[in-house]
């Protein structure tokens, strides 16, 4: 696999979300700034400059927060100052508890930023977390950021990929019950996932002629049948379709020994049958620097790849690193479909 994701300063900034405001989106945006504003890349935030402009003197972190008029500003201003698109918060912010009030403003900053990266004045979209439950109690349709950002940009099928230096992996079935997931799968699933994720790591990583490694289902990817026939039905079928595209795929693999380092070398993306198949051998790797990246959109968006950490929202001990790297990543992908 690749290194480490690196970019060089782009022209256009990236666009990030506030995600949920009493979780710990503020204070790794500000740690994200503090620690890229010398190298970048450089970004912008949709949120509300005077919670963060208290979020830094609180923190005691010495940040100049400055509202700006379009992200046009951002890249020039960004070495002295954190650029802020602002929006307007409805009710006070308290770390930890989120407040219903505020939820159209999260929902308004992923809007905007999703037009601001379609418009072609942002580079990329990053998102920081947001708190479905907080979401749903207005009426939020839908299951997460990545069928949202799927709405707002018409696409029917978007792929969740999560992405560290020492591993790329896709849940084919994703924010589901295990049960449902098992319902859902399908030949013609995996299918259109593989032909999705090896048209973005083509396009949006450099990577000519990418190297699926499929999961089996059940244990021993389903020993021939004795454990569950869907390995023998769904999934090797799958696999021979993918093959038959021209697409560099092999499985079904036992997805106990499919995450070990001399295995982890033969492919560069791990397709998965179900959530936790791919995201426990992720975390459990790097989950400092894993990364959310949504394939099949017409803009680029990853994400942190963790949550609003309620528990220690406000306390300045949040980990920005992810946030770092989806930063960074997000700022290479960018420049990738820029070569193109």
């Amino acid at each position: 696999m690749a290194g480490p994701f690196t970019s060089d300063v782009m022209i256009r900034p990236l666009a990030l979300t506030m995600g949920e405001p009493a979780g710990i989106g503020g204070e790794i945006t500000l740690a994200a700034w503090r620690a890229l504003r010398a190298e970048g890349p450089a970004f912008f935030v949709l949120d509300d400059p005077a919670r963060l402009g208290r979020l830094a003197r609180t923190l005691g972190w010495p940040t100049k927060v400055l509202p700006i008029a379009g992200p046009e500003q951002a890249t020039s201003c960004f070495a002295e100052a954190l650029p802020v698109l602002s929006l307007e918060m409805p009710a006070p912010v308290i770390p930890g508890q989120p407040d219903p009030r505020n939820a159209p403003a999260v929902i308004a900053a992923i809007e905007k930023a999703v037009s601001l990266v379609r418009e072609g004045r942002a580079a990329a979209l990053v998102t920081n977390p947001i708190s479905k439950a907080a979401l749903y109690g207005i009426g939020f349709p839908y299951p997460g950021h990545t069928e949202f950002l799927a709405a707002l940009t018409g696409v029917s099928r978007p792929v969740m990929m999560l992405a560290a230096p020492a591993l790329r992996c896709v849940p084919v079935t994703v924010h589901v019950a295990l049960k449902v997931a098992l319902a859902m799968l399908s030949t013609e699933l995996i299918v259109e996932a593989g032909r999705i994720v090896t048209s973005g790591l083509a396009g949006d990583f450099g990577i000519p002629k990418p190297r699926l490694a499929v999961a089996g289902l059940n244990p021993h990817a389903g020993e021939g049948g004795a454990l569950g026939t869907e390995d023998r039905d769904i999934v090797a079928p799958a696999v021979a379709a993918l093959k038959a595209a021209g697409i560099a795929a092999i499985g079904p693999l036992p997805a106990d020994t499919m995450f070990t380092p001399a295995m982890r070398e033969r492919y560069d993306v791990a397709l998965c049958m179900y959530h936790d198949q791919a995201l426990i051998p992720l975390k459990t790797l790097d989950m400092t620097h894993g990364v959310n990246v949504t394939l099949g959109l017409p803009i680029v968006r990853t994400s942190p790849d963790h949550g609003t950490a309620f528990d220690i929202a406000g306390k300045g001990c949040a980990d920005a690193s992810s946030l770092i790297a989806a930063l960074r990543m997000a700022a290479a992908m960018a420049a990738e479909r820029e070569k193109r």
